[in-house]
This record gives C-alpha cells, structure tokens and sequence, in this order.
C-alpha cells in the first residue's frame, strides 16, 4: 500500500489510567475538547538529540522563526514542569539529517516551571516525500511528560499552499495544529503551540520486553523485521530510528495520526512454545486490507 511504503521505505499486562473532567474515553482511546492531536512520527526520528531550543545552522538562509508554548496538565490548565520537547523539521532544501553527529535541526528542551518551553530555528520548506507525494511545510515534536503517554504530532503553517492536498494536514484532527506564523518587529517569525496531555493506555515494561526482538514473515523466510523498546513504547527498527505503536488493549498496538479511515496495527499471540506471533493488518483509506504473519522463535 502506498501509505506502508511510503514509512517503511523513507499475553500483556496493561493498566488503563482513569479519566477526569471532561476528557472522556471514547472506546479506543482519551479524548477532550482540549486534546493535543496526535500525528505520523514519520521515518525521521532519531532519539538524543543535543539538549539545545536554538537550532540556527550557520550559512543557512532560511527565514527564522520561534517556537513558543506551554505543556499543560490534563485538565488543560495546569503548566506540567519539566516535561521534554524534542523538535525536528528539514532543512531549508528539504533535506533531513538522519546520520550526522550534529543533529542539525534536532533539538531537545524541558518545559520551565511555568510549563513554557521555545525554540528558535527556521521555517522548514515543503518536500518530495517520493511519488509525487508533496508534503507541507511541518515541524515534528515529541512530548514526554512522566505520568502520561508521549506525544508524536506534528505542526503546519497557515497558508501553506500543499495542506489541501495533504492527507495528513488536511485531516479534521489537524486543524489546530496548523500554526498561524506572525510577523516580528526584527523581521523574524514566531508560532505559538500549546500541548495539552492526555491519558492512554499503558502496559507494563515487562510486557514490551517479551515482544521486542527479530521477526521472520511466515511466507517469506528473508522478510524479517525488529521490534525494539524505547519510551516505555514499542518501536519497530527502520533505517533511522523506528515507528513508535501505541498499545490499544488485547494485545494489540496501533500506530498513531494516520488519516481517518486508514489503520496500521499489530496483534501479537504468545504460543505455549514461548513462540510469539505477530499478525500485521494495514488498512487503506478505501477500505482495503492487507495482513502479514510473522513469529519470533524462543531463544
């Protein structure tokens, strides 16, 4: 499917955390009126990034713009402390640094006592994500806030001609996270992005640990693919970092921000072998269903 191919080619113990006020659960996951949408990590993300906000690059002559916000509580009022931003966007040709020792774009900041974090760097452009597939303009943020799951979304920019073509920014869920970009006395930009945390399913570490390792596909003894854990999540390796699932009860995990209709998600079946079997289903936006069997040999 072209969606897969697009990010793949560029018995579980969980506890459900109670909602309160008027976030609600709406039988797959937490929502609210104030509720931080999520978004596609996409194949880019590398985790230990430098712990700087200031990502200007020498030489580099693309327009600069600030960042700003506050992470909140989920009560959407009360600033979280010390939660951690990780930020990551292209550069102004469109190119991302996926190897370097720089890092260059990529930066990791905390949230101050009053929840306020910022970043300075520059307007990222628009780019060829193959086939014609133009993506807007976006930045890509993780939020992690101890005590809830960790947020991947990602922020557009009003008036960027490519959102309307734009599967994933043109979704209805987006469309608080397309940034209006205003004008500074010293020429430069600035954007505003408040996060709002929400509560989720969680499971236990343990959990994961029985899951991660190296799948063969049933069908195809030289199709193989790793799962590894990161965050507290289960990731599966891709030629970066890897795609972060979240973890939806019965032994299942989706991953997050696809657009409405499309779904990409993994049940896993521990045998009596101590085997794990893992049953991969992707779903397109016309409806077609496209499943894998893969299994992981006890070691």
């Amino acid at each position: 499917m072209q969606r897969r191919t697009f990010i793949k080619h560029t018995a579980l113990c969980a506890v459900a955390v109670s909602a309160s006020g008027f976030i609600r659960f709406n039988g797959n996951r937490y929502v609210g009126d104030c509720e931080t949408t999520s978004d596609i990590l996409g194949p880019f993300y590398r985790p230990g990034s430098p712990l700087r906000n200031n990502l200007l690059v020498k030489g580099d002559t693309g327009q600069v713009i600030e960042l700003r916000g506050m992470i909140k509580h989920k009560d959407c009022q009360t600033p979280y402390r010390k939660a951690m931003i990780e930020l990551w966007h292209c550069s102004s040709q469109g190119v991302y640094d996926n190897s370097s020792d720089k890092f260059l774009y990529r930066g990791t900041t905390y949230s101050d006592d009053k929840g306020q974090y910022t970043f300075k760097t520059i307007l990222p452009v628009a780019y060829d994500a193959g086939g014609g597939n133009i993506r807007p303009a976006h930045f890509h943020m993780m939020v992690s806030a101890p005590g809830y799951q960790p947020l991947v979304t990602q922020l557009y920019f009003s008036g960027d001609p490519q959102i309307a073509s734009d599967e994933y920014a043109s979704s209805p869920t987006a469309k608080r996270r397309i940034l209006t970009v205003q004008s500074l006395p010293n020429g430069n930009r600035k954007v505003l992005f408040d996060v709002s945390m929400s509560d989720t399913l969680a499971i236990e570490p343990a959990a994961i640990d029985q899951l991660t390792g190296i799948y063969t596909d049933l069908k195809n003894s030289k199709k193989k693919v790793e799962f590894f854990k990161s965050k507290n999540s289960l990731w599966m390796k891709n030629e970066v970092f890897g795609h972060q699932f979240e973890y939806t009860g019965n032994n299942t995990f989706h991953y997050k921000g696809l657009p409405p209709g499309e779904q990409w998600y993994l049940q896993f079946r521990i045998q009596k072998t101590g085997a794990v079997e893992l049953t991969e289903t992707s779903i397109d936006k016309k409806g077609q269903e496209e499943i894998s069997k893969a299994v992981k040999e006890k070691h």
